[in-house]
């Protein structure tokens, strides 16, 4: 089916991303296995996307599932830009982060404030918080074109909307130096 909106967005111009939502493990079926997201992942560039993304949706990944699911990515599907989204639930996201980025990654999925989560994935927290991601990178020496006290006023403003404080922690901790 995915093929089939894949080849719909196409012929509208559209640019085309599949996301593979439970790439690191589900949260009613356990432990996902590699080689069959892997062949998920094949068919999906068969498709002819533009982008494949995998998702730790419910945060249960680890930067060694990182570097294997990257590797075996590279592997069925060649230079097909990938992309990863990971949540903080199990406090990995951002290691899983760093891991990716080292195995060449350039874009990740984020939330400002780190808010998000999934609705089907019980206790499931929010996505990485951009915030803190920016800073991480920044720090790591990677450019990310986003100016840290321009996003960082929106944490707040989500905090506000909530009525309840954002998981992320550099808007509490403040930039350095």
């Amino acid at each position: 089916m995915a093929g089939e909106v894949v080849d719909a967005a196409r012929a509208q111009g559209l640019a085309t991303t599949i996301t593979l939502a439970t790439a690191f493990g589900c949260p009613f079926e356990g432990e996902v296995d590699p080689a069959r997201v892997a062949e998920v992942a094949r068919r999906c560039a068969d498709s002819g996307v533009q982008e494949l993304c995998l998702a730790d949706t419910v945060g249960v990944g680890a930067p060694g599932q990182v570097t294997d699911l990257t590797a075996r990515m590279r592997d069925v599907v060649g230079e097909l830009p990938l992309r990863f989204h990971f949540h903080n639930t199990r406090n990995t996201g951002f290691a899983n982060a760093y891991a990716a980025v080292a195995e060449g990654v350039d874009v990740l999925d984020a939330s400002a404030g780190g808010i998000g989560g999934c609705p089907f994935a019980p206790k499931a927290t929010g996505n990485i918080a951009t915030d803190d991601l920016v800073y991480m990178l920044e720090r790591m020496g990677h450019r990310t074109g986003i100016n840290l006290s321009t996003l960082l006023p929106t944490a707040a403003f989500l905090g506000e909307q909530l009525g309840h404080e954002v998981p992320a922690l550099l808007p509490r901790a403040g930039t350095f130096p």
